[in-house]
């Protein structure tokens, strides 16, 4: 496997990051601002609005989360300690197994068969690997280096949803998926935060995205709830989705800031590697992405918004 390695600030064997402008999910937030989502929908022929007509391309959807497990497993090595080499041995082999899984994902047309399985299968292995590491650290049985236990077990979390988007392939309902969604994209953009204490500035900012975001993701929980009682329309969720496109792209600006600064060396932080931000600024892309798909199939569904 190649090492990730930075030249002149621009990192190799990854996304090369996009200005913010050029970003499609920009766009959106325009789109957003300007009420043009309402009553979109590329599919004219749709039979109706029981099930959510944005279905996810699974195969994608594998190529996204395989990349981001291959890059939890080589965070997890860089954090472990030099004094526990069978933790770092089972890392690299995780390294080793997403990174073989992501050249098969490559190569092929369909997710199915024996490459289905055998990323299933990986997927188990790398959350049980996550799930060990965390029960030793929490009953202080290994020292945890710089993998606090937050952070493996915001990993695990979300390998848990890698392998249910690998069970359940079947879309829910459009407005159900969305609200799940957020609450589970708002609960990860909260916990990004690995800044050096002299970082004073950024802190604040990231302290001001802290409490945002856990207000975003309290509401998230209380509209999930609400919406058990399968209201027909729920215009209140378009109204807090638009402020979750707003304030996740401010964040996504932000952490696209913050690897820029790593990959200048000018910014002070426990980060092993520059790629570590870049992986969290690929996360708020891909959540504004999901909610871009969505958000016009619930106006269109559950709204009463013209």
């Amino acid at each position: 496997m190649k090492e990730f390695n930075y030249t002149k600030g621009k990192p190799e064997d990854q996304d090369i990051y996009v200005p913010v402008d050029d970003i499609e999910s920009s766009g959106f937030l325009n789109k957003v601002n300007n009420g043009a989502l309402t009553n979109v929908c590329k599919d004219t022929e749709s039979p109706g609005c029981k099930e959510c007509l944005c279905q996810y391309n699974r195969l994608e959807e594998a190529r996204f989360w395989s990349r981001i497990m291959e890059e939890h497993a080589l965070f997890i090595l860089l954090g472990l300690p030099c004094d526990q080499p069978k933790l770092r041995e089972k890392a690299k082999f995780f390294i080793d197994l997403f990174s073989a899984l992501r050249k098969r994902l490559d190569e092929a047309c369909k997710l199915e068969g024996d490459l289905l399985r055998d990323l299933i299968e990986a997927v188990k292995a790398i959350i049980e690997f996550k799930a060990e590491l965390l029960r030793l650290i929490i009953q202080c049985r290994k020292a945890p280096g710089s993998n606090y236990p937050l952070l493996l077990d915001h990993i695990r979390r979300e390998a848990e949803r890698f392998l249910s988007l690998l069970l359940k392939p079947v879309p829910q309902d459009s407005l159900e998926l969305l609200l799940e969604q957020e609450a589970f994209w708002l609960r990860i953009m909260k916990e990004h935060h690995l800044l050096d204490p002299s970082e004073r500035e950024l802190i604040e900012q990231a302290e001001t995205f802290r409490k945002t975001f856990s207000r975003l993701l309290e509401t998230a929980r209380d509209l999930l709830s609400m919406n058990e009682v399968r209201p027909k329309n729920f215009n209140t969720v378009i109204r807090f989705t638009r402020d979750v496109v707003r304030n996740t792209t401010q964040l996504r600006d932000f952490k696209a800031a913050a690897f820029e600064l790593a990959a200048l060396c000018e910014l002070l932080s426990i980060v092993s590697t520059p790629l570590l931000l870049d992986h969290i600024r690929r996360e708020a892309d891909k959540f504004l992405s999901e909610l871009e798909a969505l958000l016009p199939e619930v106006i269109k569904c559950h709204s009463t918004l013209q």
